[in-house]
């Protein structure tokens, strides 16, 4: 039995040209070359840089002049510039007119204490300013009764006196014609000494008294003004148990309830004058010595901005928080709430045309003294440099970069303090 074989499926194959392998040969070591030239770049970057880092991962910023505004940023809440407490001016019951929330007017009576004590001592005061009115009206009578007993005995020494003259130039004429005696002469003569001596007694007793009476009236009238004074004062006592309103305004929670047994200088009620707020503001005690009152400021209000100014800062530090106010310039924004929480921008000093850079993580990672300057090729080389004044924005760079320069302002934790890094795609 005759086996078959696999000559019929067999194909002639044509020789092969020598020259087909010369090209193979020669494209293969053209590709080559070409790979090396176009990978010499890259491999000389990759052996320059001590890491590479994603380019995604970074965020850069160009260095460039302009003027820098050091300010801050504040949450504040809204206060109401003016918002008295009332209290109570003495101890009794109180009787509440408003409730909360009640729009009120300045000089409106929001509540009245009853003070039996108070009102007494008043009707006290005033019968004993009576009583003392009457005994003054009283003393002033006396006093001109007892003035005119004086000025009588001085008129009777005067016509004495005159009598007493008389009779002395009549002895003083019968002297000369010598038909009196001498001892009748001199008699006359000391009749008128006499007269002389109680006129000028009386006189003097007369002055002394009203003197006197002036003097008494005096202290008798300032005991009345004393009287006055005291019933003065306890009449305001007695008008200031009306509580009334400082200022137009709303009422806000009360403090007491109706009816309620109060003691002096409790607090009652408050009043909220929505007419003028203020902003208070708690500043990162790392600002405390640049910030001073009157400087301007930026409120941020509903996507609006009003224009304001410190006007109070705390002198003490609280919780590494040092407390202000800030006040609305011109007209305010209408429509706040009390408390209501707002973006204050203040501005604490301002720098024309210097060399800056956007503020970023760099700083805190790099703590301000380096930056990675990014060149053509992507490669983030570090360089030292020295920084300045800061805003929220921006920072000042006094040394280490120029205008035009690129760097990274992100976090540089990542570089690891390398000299070069790669920014890979």
């Amino acid at each position: 039995m005759k086996i078959a074989d696999t000559s019929a499926q067999d194909v002639r194959l044509a020789p092969q040209d020598p020259r087909r392998k010369q090209l193979i040969f020669a494209g293969v070591g053209v590709a080559v070359i070409a790979s090396i030239l176009f990978a010499a770049p890259w491999v000389k970057r990759w052996a320059s840089a001590t890491i590479s880092v994603p380019y995604e991962r970074v965020r850069t910023a160009v260095v460039a002049r302009g003027d820098l505004v050091r300010d801050v940023s504040v949450q504040g809440r809204i206060v109401a510039a003016v918002s008295p407490t009332l209290y109570a001016t003495a101890s009794g019951n109180i009787t509440l007119q408003v409730v909360a929330g009640e729009q009120v007017v300045a000089g409106q009576i929001l509540a009245n204490v009853d003070s039996p004590d108070l009102t007494s001592a008043l009707r006290q005061s005033e019968s004993t300013l009576e009583q003392r009115g009457v005994e003054l009206e009283r003393q002033r009578i006396e006093s001109r009764q007892q003035a005119l007993e004086k000025r009588k005995a001085a008129d009777l020494a005067d016509v004495a006196l005159v009598a007493a003259k008389r009779e002395q130039r009549r002895a003083l004429e019968a002297n000369e014609l010598g038909v009196i005696a001498v001892i009748d002469f001199e008699k006359a003569k000391d009749d008128l000494r006499n007269a002389e001596l109680a006129y000028q007694h009386a006189v003097a007793d007369a002055d002394l008294y009203n003197e006197r009476l002036t003097f008494e009236s005096r202290a008798s009238e300032f005991e009345v003004a004393r009287q006055k004074l005291i019933v003065e004062d306890l009449r305001r006592q007695v008008d200031d148990l009306a509580i009334k309103s400082p200022v137009d305004g709303i009422v806000g929670d009360l403090l007491v309830d109706q009816k309620a047994a109060v003691s002096r200088d409790t607090p009652v009620m408050a009043v909220v004058d929505l007419t003028r707020f203020e902003i208070d503001a708690l500043i990162p005690e790392s600002y405390a010595d640049d910030i001073a009152i009157g400087m301007q400021a930026e409120i941020q209000v509903g996507g609006a901005r009003y224009d304001g100014r410190l006007v109070a800062v705390s002198p003490e530090i609280i919780n590494n928080q040092v407390a202000s106010r800030i006040r609305f310039l011109g007209d305010g924004p209408t429509k706040l709430r009390q408390n209501q929480r707002l973006t204050t921008r203040i501005l604490l000093s301002e720098y024309n045309d210097v060399l800056m850079v956007q503020r970023g993580q760099f700083l805190d990672s790099g703590a301000g003294r380096i930056a990675y300057v990014i060149n053509e090729e992507r490669m983030a080389e570090r360089r030292p440099i020295q920084t300045g004044a800061r805003s929220l924005g921006s920072v000042e760079i006094v040394a280490g970069l120029e205008p035009g320069d690129t760097i990274v302002v992100s976090n540089l934790d990542p570089f690891r303090g390398a000299d070069t890094v790669l920014l890979t795609d």
